[in-house]
């Protein structure tokens, strides 16, 4: 079943051009000067969950070590040389991406009918890196053309590695939406924090995205030697420029390309849409030549219950406040087409501690049962079917030292 591919937010009429060429030129100064000083420096620069649609709600669904009380829960509602090992990391990547998108598509996916390109083709993966809630998944949809991406006000709402397919003429354009980088405490914070830096690295292309007002703070300063390292076409964009003075963003830039080499410098707004159009056809021309990975109509590698199970999450990080969302995961258990058409998704949220229980169902079910009429709305906006939404919730103290909860996630378990 196709989803809906909605319009992407119009440029809001601001001229940026002017803004930008100024910025390119410091930036081409920046690295003249840095490479005089340096001398010729070289560029260093899903599973599915395992539960059957088929099979009896009724018992599946339930951890039988779980509380048996679950009625008021119960809502409707992924010795060679460098060279070598770069052609090895590709191939094995490309084998991944075809694998799934074979996964990936099945009738609940996310889609589009675009008209297939002619004559040569591009294809690439783009990694987007940044400290937490620079804009990299309000990019990431803005580019893409629909929401495949989860988004809050919150820092460190992106957890699992997101992959959204965008098309741009000839070029399919694979951008990969990764988790804020910043310094990890816990388990699953240094698993998010190894993964973006894995994908980075594997990328063909890297863009480093900037919240422009918060500007060269520790967290993007950290960022900027790791990436310098990174072998790959980089380009720096700055986000939310509308918040911002213009003299205070061409200083910003001056002094993040004084520090790395940047092919393109682009000043934007994810938001309203400035400047996205360049991005985009910036890195259709800077991904290689080659063979489309996925179908032309699909806009993500993720299957829909795991978007599913992201929209719910969104969902808790709007309702709930300071560390609970955090401290809590969503997996869809169950989606199961009934005969009407319709679909029955059934959810587990898993807290850990009694107390966050009782605060994600709220004063007579309230909370939970707000989560789940907005989580319902909008996954049968997309799948354009009626939904049925089941939530449960229940205590795993461990949750967040379960290889299982890592995997279902995409994440790497990191051990010790």
């Amino acid at each position: 079943m196709s989803g809906k591919t909605g319009d992407r937010g119009k440029p809001s009429g601001k001229t940026i051009d002017d803004t930008t060429d100024e910025a390119a030129a410091q930036a081409a100064g920046a690295q003249q000067r840095r490479a005089a000083s340096e001398g010729e420096a070289s560029e260093t620069a899903a599973k599915e969950a395992a539960f059957d649609p088929e099979a009896d709600l009724a018992g599946t669904a339930f951890d039988p070590a779980a509380p048996d009380d679950l009625d008021d829960d119960d809502l409707d509602d992924e010795d060679l040389d460098d060279d070598e090992l770069d052609a090895h990391a590709r191939d094995q990547r490309d084998d991944q991406a075809r694998d799934s998108a074979e996964f990936a598509q099945d009738r609940h996916g996310p889609s589009r009918s675009p008209a297939l390109p002619e004559g040569p083709t591009r294809c690439g993966f783009v990694a987007l890196i940044g400290a937490p809630n620079a804009g990299k998944s309000t990019l990431t949809n803005a580019l893409v053309g629909t929401k495949v991406s989860i988004v809050s006000h919150k820092v460190q709402t992106t957890r699992a590695i997101v992959r959204g397919i965008a098309l741009a003429g000839s070029a399919q354009l694979i951008l990969v939406d990764t988790p804020g980088i910043f310094s990890p405490k816990r388990r699953l914070e240094r698993a998010m924090v190894s993964s973006a830096w894995t994908q980075a690295a594997d990328a063909d292309v890297v863009a480093l995205l900037v919240d422009a007002k918060r500007g060269l703070d520790a967290e993007v300063e950290g960022l900027l030697q790791p990436l310098a390292n990174i072998r790959r076409p980089r380009a720096l964009i700055l986000n939310k420029i509308d918040l911002i003075r213009r003299d205070t963003l061409l200083e910003l830039a001056s002094r993040l390309t004084e520090q790395v080499a940047f092919e393109r410098v682009f000043m934007i707004s994810a938001l309203t849409g400035d400047g996205i159009e360049d991005v985009k056809a910036w890195f259709a021309q800077a991904v290689p030549f080659g063979p489309w990975l996925y179908p032309e109509d699909q806009i993500s590698d993720a299957p829909m219950r795991m978007l599913a199970a992201e929209i719910t999450r969104e969902k808790m990080f709007v309702r709930l406040h300071d560390e609970l969302p955090y401290r809590s995961t969503v997996e869809t258990e169950s989606w199961k087409e009934l005969r009407d058409g319709s679909v029955r998704i059934e959810q587990t949220i898993f807290v850990e501690r009694e107390s966050q229980r009782k605060i994600v169902l709220g004063k007579g079910g309230a909370t939970i049962k707000a989560i789940s009429s907005e989580s319902r709305a909008e996954i049968s906006e997309i799948i354009e079917q009626k939904v049925h939404l089941f939530l449960f919730v229940k205590v795993r103290e461990n949750w967040a030292d379960d290889p299982e909860r890592y995997r279902e996630m995409g994440l790497e378990f990191p051990k010790g």
